[in-house]
């Protein structure tokens, strides 16, 4: 039981009345009435609301999982079992990852009436989260005291991650809409290279593909017949160290690389590509083998979904030594980490050109967003300006990474985090379509 503000404040009417009596007697049998009635309102406002033993139902409809960094769609049924109106405030006990104390929803409902809450939560981290139970407060049309619900059961949901993005590029792929995510339509550039059969001659055909060996052989012209290369290997190799802890919007560096390494490797598979992954701080600590088989989009998920970056730093050599001894056939290698400045980039560099020189690497590292903001602000004070001019240095510095990366043969990436996904996306793209990966 609960008592509201309304019979506080009737209260302080009536010993305000009875106060009063001291100088005018008749206020004082006033407000011995009123405080009656009070009294006698009380008590029926408490019948009312204790009468029926389930007065209320409510129960949570959501997702087994959610998707990290999306909006998730949580459903909240009440409904009430009281044969006159009443009023009510919900509360629903969202996980304290969210740091929300109020989430509380009021809403009137009529005899015997259902409604439903909406409302969406935007996880940015992955893990296991725990939702408590959903407490109620009712109070009838005299709301002097309110009587608390608590309903539902206590669930747990794990935050995967973002898989509703997948299912939107799948969607838009299956329509052929993808361009409405920036998805670029790439035409193909070059011919084919891989061979596929020899046949007779048919007019038209191309006269750079006849076979001159073969033709000699059987006295009539025969041509090469050649296909796209199918089945290329496709490795996301993702930084676990301390610069993927950097954050935008409440999602780390590494949250936003493990959201475009699943939707790429879903694009990778549909194009016939076998989709890998690798995952490395001290030591490669995750692999999976590169493949394009029904479960292994699931088997990305899963290996992604127990992620965390650490505080130590990234050993490439032991990348190196890894790739070398496992991936033993020329595969793309998108790569994704941090640079803080050249110094850093040039600590890595030899091991960057020696996997680009076994394989063809994508080096994908992000764009400062609040420093670009802040260069791209009109300076107000002096101070203002020469941080400006340091920022500036700093942006300059990274665009410098990428002509370095670019001078040394290796394809780079400077990309923001929120535009990850699609850059990534359109550059494979890209480098497929230029017959890049072999």
């Amino acid at each position: 039981m609960f008592l509201t503000k309304r019979l506080y404040i009737l209260l302080a009417i009536a010993c305000a009345l009875c106060a009063a009596g001291a100088a005018v007697p008749l206020l004082f049998e006033v407000g011995k009435v009123f405080l009656w009635l009070i009294v006698i309102a009380f008590v029926i406002d408490c019948t009312l609301l204790w009468r029926y033993k389930k007065g209320i139902t409510a129960r949570r409809t959501m997702a087994e999982r959610f998707s990290n960094g999306d909006d998730n769609e949580v459903d909240l049924r009440i409904e009430s079992s009281y044969p006159y109106s009443i009023k009510l405030s919900v509360i629903d006990e969202i996980p304290v990852e969210f740091q929300d104390r109020n989430m509380s929803f009021a809403l009137s409902l009529q005899r015997k009436e259902g409604k439903n809450i909406i409302y969406k939560l935007r996880p940015t981290e992955r893990g296991s989260y725990k939702f408590g139970l959903i407490r109620v407060f009712v109070r009838t049309v005299l709301g002097l005291v309110e009587r608390r619900y608590s309903l539902g059961s206590e669930t747990d949901v794990k935050v995967y991650p973002s898989y509703l993005m997948l299912h939107r590029y799948e969607l838009l792929a299956i329509s052929d809409r993808l361009t409405d995510l920036g998805i670029k339509r790439i035409r193909r550039i070059g011919n084919n290279t891989d061979f596929s059969q020899i046949r007779d001659y048919v007019v038209g055909d191309d006269y750079r593909s006849i076979n001159w060996k073969a033709t000699a052989r059987r006295h009539q012209l025969m041509v090469n017949v050649f296909q796209q290369e199918r089945s290329q290997q496709v490795f996301n190799v993702i930084d676990k160290g301390r610069v993927m802890r950097q954050s935008w919007r409440g999602m780390t560096l590494l949250d936003y690389s493990i959201n475009a390494s699943l939707v790429l490797s879903y694009v990778a598979m549909s194009k016939e590509d076998k989709a890998g992954l690798l995952t490395f701080c001290d030591g490669v600590e995750t692999s999976l083998p590169a493949s394009r088989q029904g479960g292994q989009m699931q088997s990305i998920l899963e290996a992604l979904y127990k992620e965390k970056a650490t505080f130590g730093e990234s050993d490439f050599s032991a990348l190196v030594d890894y790739v070398n001894r496992h991936i033993t056939r020329r595969s793309l290698l998108i790569l994704y980490t941090s640079f803080f400045d050249k110094t850093s980039l040039e600590r890595q560099l030899p091991y960057l050109r020696q996997l680009d020189r076994r394989h063809r690497l994508l080096v994908v590292f992000f764009e400062d967003r609040e420093l670009r903001e802040f260069v791209e602000r009109k300076p107000e004070t002096n101070e203002e300006f020469y941080q400006q001019t340091i920022a500036r240095k700093y942006a300059a510095e990274q665009r410098l990474i990428v002509s370095e990366l670019r001078q040394n043969g290796i394809t780079a990436l400077l990309t923001l985090p929120e535009n990850l996904s699609v850059n990534v996306i359109n550059k494979y793209l890209e480098m497929k379509a230029r017959n890049m990966l072999g």
